[in-house]
């Protein structure tokens, strides 16, 4: 099911007394979500990603803008009317009912034609357990379930009434380092067998780079950048965005463009022709650095944590923002690391530079 947005926006009646504006939760959010794709909604807290998937829901209504589910406008659409699975980060089970008895929740609410028999619910809420690899405990009660497990239920519930979208709002947060990358493996696999059209709200931006078939990037309300996953890491279109993706964080530098020249402290990187002088900054992956005798960029060394294949190089440059650069090298360059300096070569694909004020792309 194609999932429209058109100019979404919802606002909120203030709580301040101080500040009477509205707080604009979602600002003229417009995207097309494709038929069968996992979207992940990214952004850090507060940035209107559980509100959108509230909104796609009916939970809420849009203070203006339309969504439409195919070619249907669903904006005034009652929840129960639009086909949706929502799947909570704090699962929401009855501590009442048996693990079944859950995941058939759903199908017993059904009228009239809609109506199933006891044998068909229990057939396609063995489906749907089957689905997510519980069916061994159907009988057990919530309480006697690990996290993932109750998270696998409320997942199965989700999907035995087969819903046009599956909505799920950080659904792993609840769980261990471990048990998060098992599930999230889990999620995509159910996805793609199901072909079911879904929307992944996290914080993780692992999590949704991951997983996602395209990614949308959300601060304060409005979207930032929407792309596949690795298009947007590898160009992204602002400060935001380059600083919100990627683990390690990117490496942030004031910097300058002087004589068509890039100069990171006193030392000249890169070669700018046809660029004009202005305050920059310059922005380097972790594994944009190469460590070399020749190198450009001279930072001062802090320490070495070996990772097996690469190694970390913790260093410190004055015109870093921030406590310490983290460079990501082969093991191979373990020899450049036993001294009080270290210079780079910096891989031109992997440095972005962007307005010192706005944050805006630097295209070079």
């Amino acid at each position: 099911m194609k999932v429209t947005l058109q100019h979404l926006t919802k606002k909120f009646p203030s709580r301040s007394k101080k500040d009477p504006r509205e707080v604009v939760a979602v600002n003229d959010f417009c995207f097309e979500i494709p038929d069968g794709k996992l979207i992940g909604l990214l952004g850090p807290s507060g940035c209107g990603k559980s509100t959108t998937l509230n909104l796609l829901s009916g939970l809420q209504e849009p203070t203006s803008g339309k969504i439409f589910f195919g070619d249907d406008d669903v904006t005034s659409l009652p929840p129960e009317h639009r086909g949706v699975g929502l799947v909570f980060q704090n699962y929401a089970l009855y501590p009442h009912l048996t693990v079944l008895q859950n995941i058939r929740f759903p199908l017993e609410n059904r009228k009239g034609k809609d109506r199933l028999t006891k044998e068909q619910m229990n057939k396609k809420a063995l489906e749907a357990a089957k689905l997510v690899q519980i069916e061994g405990l159907l009988e057990r009660k919530p309480s006697e379930l690990s996290g993932g497990q109750q998270q696998r239920v409320a997942i199965a519930r989700a999907l035995v009434k087969m819903p046009k979208i599956l909505l799920l709002d950080e659904p792993l947060s609840n769980l261990d380092a471990r048990l998060r990358l098992q599930t999230r493996e889990e999620i995509r696999r159910i996805q793609r067998s199901t072909g079911i059209t879904t929307v992944f709200v996290t914080h993780d931006q692992e999590e949704a780079m991951s997983i996602s078939d395209l990614i949308v990037v959300m601060k304060e309300g409005v979207v930032q950048q929407i792309g596949r996953p690795q298009e947007v890491y590898d160009n992204p279109v602002n400060l935001f965005v380059a600083k919100f993706l990627g683990t390690p964080p990117i490496n942030v530098f004031s910097a300058r463009i002087a004589g068509e020249k890039l100069y990171i402290g006193e030392d000249a990187v890169l070669s700018l022709p046809g660029m004009a002088d202005r305050e920059v900054v310059a922005a380097i992956r972790p594994e944009g650095f190469v460590p070399r005798e020749d190198g450009e960029l001279i930072c001062q060394m802090d320490r070495v944590e070996v990772m097996g294949r690469d190694i970390s190089v913790v260093c410190r440059n004055e015109a870093f923002q921030g406590e310490v650069i983290r460079a990501i090298v082969g093991s191979e360059h373990i020899e450049h690391t036993h001294r009080d300096t270290i210079r780079f070569h910096l891989k031109e694909g992997k440095l972005f530079l962007f307005d010192s004020g706005d944050g805006s792309r630097i295209r070079f």
